[in-house]
């Protein structure tokens, strides 16, 4: 009896321990969508890339390389001629303007998502995984934050604003690629 009043004492704490620890792979991904659609409109308007000025900041742009099936590849960031993306923006040079922030922006924002179906934080079935590099700090979404020497609770964060990030970047381009058409 007394093991039977223990087991049912210990149940509520191991339940709220279950919801309180919620794992990095039970969130869920925010870019997926954006990501999807993306991939569709550049496939729609025969386009391998699309860069837009990012509207949350001055002078920072945002921009995507699109390998079509396999992997989108975003880039935000500062850049110290700014007047150059602009122009670049203006005549429709995105694969350009990826490049430039590519090489030299700074507070540079860089996101791998191969499969362009947006972030998702772990490895799915032996496939590529995601990366982020964002304040300096690369996170690869493999599900191994201890290999990263982060904790459960970091990676999960690390990948919380990972995705925020690029659904951010991928609104703007979106919003970019509409105007385009």
């Amino acid at each position: 009896m007394k093991l039977f009043t223990r087991l049912v004492a210990a149940a509520p704490v191991a339940l709220l321990a279950l919801v309180v620890a919620v794992p990095a792979s039970a969130q869920d991904s925010k870019s997926a969508p954006l990501a999807r659609q993306l991939a569709a409109a550049l496939d729609a308007a025969k386009l391998d890339s699309i860069a837009a000025r990012d509207p949350d900041g001055t002078d920072v742009f945002d921009a995507a390389l699109y390998f079509p099936g396999l992997q989108l590849l975003v880039v935000s960031g500062k850049y110290s001629v700014p007047q150059l993306l602009t122009t670049r923006l203006a005549a429709k040079e995105y694969r350009d303007v990826y490049l430039d922030l590519n090489g030299a922006a700074t507070a540079k924002v860089f996101i791998e998502d191969p499969g362009a179906d947006g972030l998702k934080p772990k490895r799915e079935n032996n496939t590529a995984f995601d990366q982020a590099e964002l304040a300096g700090k690369r996170t690869m979404f493999d599900g191994d934050w201890k290999a990263q020497k982060l904790s459960e609770q970091d990676y999960g964060k690390a990948f919380a604003a990972a995705d925020e990030r690029y659904t951010a970047i991928l609104t703007a381009l979106l919003a970019q690629l509409k105007k385009t058409s």
